[in-house]
């Protein structure tokens, strides 16, 4: 169980997020045309999971405008931008937005991933959501880098993340 924050107030995760040198679980996550999407489907590209509470807040909204610019200059790499929004909000905001470089995908209708993750917030009023994280895999499907940001409405460290590309 990881112990970060928001505000300042303490606030608790399932878990903890998966080791660097270890390999990532698979997951079931639904894209904004509702249809299914699993790790199986970026084998072979670097991945770039960009975790959040909710696109409707301003540091969330931040971080895929960020990444959608990154994305655009990255080789054999794939964005995906993780939240359990409905897919409709997240179809809404990228449309909104010209957000044209990332993938959206959601874990609103089970959870599982944010459970097998270790980053679904276990108390607080963000109690269900998704603990504002950084994981990047390389091509093999192992992790290289994770950044689970302590202060929940701090942006990520985007440098320190795209180098360990």
């Amino acid at each position: 169980m990881a112990k970060i924050t928001l505000k300042g107030n303490p606030i608790h995760t399932v878990g903890e997020l998966p080791a660097v040198g270890s390999h990532v679980s698979d997951f079931n996550l639904v894209k904004t045309d509702l249809s299914s999407a699993s790790l199986s489907d970026f084998k072979g590209n670097n991945l770039i999971l960009n975790i959040f509470p909710s696109i409707d807040t301003g540091t969330c909204a931040t971080s895929v405008r960020t990444f959608n610019q990154k994305a655009s200059e990255l080789k054999n790499t794939k964005v995906l931008c993780i939240s359990r929004d409905l897919p409709f909000a997240q179809a809404r905001f990228c449309g909104a937005e010209g957000i044209e470089n990332v993938v959206m995908l959601s874990d609103f209708n089970t959870g599982q991933f944010g459970k097998d993750y270790g980053l679904q917030i276990a108390d607080g009023p963000l109690q269900g959501l998704l603990s504002r994280s950084i994981v990047i895999v390389n091509s093999e499907g192992e992790v290289v880098y994770t950044e689970q940001v302590a202060e929940t409405v701090d942006e990520p460290n985007y440098e320190a993340a795209l180098k360990n590309l």
